[in-house]
């Protein structure tokens, strides 16, 4: 059967995170990918650390604080110009080319973000690279205060499409964030863009892809 819903992970899945690295490399030459790992790294163990900690932040304030901590493990100076520069380029990430030609050809079925993004970053991201056109909703863990993933998470999808969890599709680049959707009760699309190893969560997504297209053939 095909799902009634599909919902897709925003950083990492149809936005690449790393397009930051072009703006961190005119600010540190030659350190530009270094920073941008350790931040996204730094901005992951964050969420999860919070979510354990019961100490909830907006992911800006998270986003934030992981560029600092990077630039200080990789002893760059860090101007406040330099914080806003890039936070604002992380409302300008680049969509993944296929993203939005994927989506389109998925209107069949609801198609949603679910995402740790607070607000004030994904609704202007979604609207600058014209994703909006295809999404009926954008869906963040601010509802809950808590990040994925914690399975009050996946049931905002549950909650706010009106579809039961057995007929929605989760699309995800993160395994981890794959097979907590998984364990929740969802059908799950791991998009496994860098041939990487499974996680070992007991919980094994149901399709593992090499791109957002491959979901045509599977749950168009």
């Amino acid at each position: 059967m095909k799902p009634l819903a599909l919902v897709f992970d925003a950083y990492d899945t149809l936005y690449d995170v790393h397009s930051v690295a072009a703006l961190c490399d005119r600010f540190w030459p030659g350190k530009g990918g270094a920073v941008s790992q350790l931040w996204r790294t730094k901005q992951l163990e964050y969420t999860w650390q919070r979510s354990l900690m019961q100490r909830y932040a907006p992911f800006s304030r998270i986003t934030e604080a992981g560029l600092r901590y990077a630039c200080a493990a990789l002893g760059l100076e860090l101007s406040d110009a330099q914080v806003a520069a890039l936070m604002q380029q992380y409302l300008r990430l680049s969509p993944y080319p296929e993203a939005l030609s994927a989506l389109a050809t998925l209107r069949g079925c609801k198609l949603a973000i679910l995402s740790n993004g607070s607000p004030d970053m994904l609704d202007p991201l979604v609207a600058a690279s014209g994703l909006d056109q295809v999404l009926d909703a954008v869906l963040s863990v601010a509802e809950v205060e808590i990040f994925k993933p914690d399975p009050r998470v996946y049931q905002i999808a549950v909650d706010r499409l009106g579809v039961p969890k057995e007929a929605i599709g989760f699309v995800s680049s993160n395994c981890w964030d794959a097979c907590g959707a998984k364990s929740f009760g969802f059908r799950t699309y791991w998009i496994n863009r860098a041939g990487a190893p499974l996680d070992a969560l007991d919980a094994t997504p149901d399709h593992t892809i090499a791109r957002l297209t491959d979901l045509t053939a599977l749950a168009g």
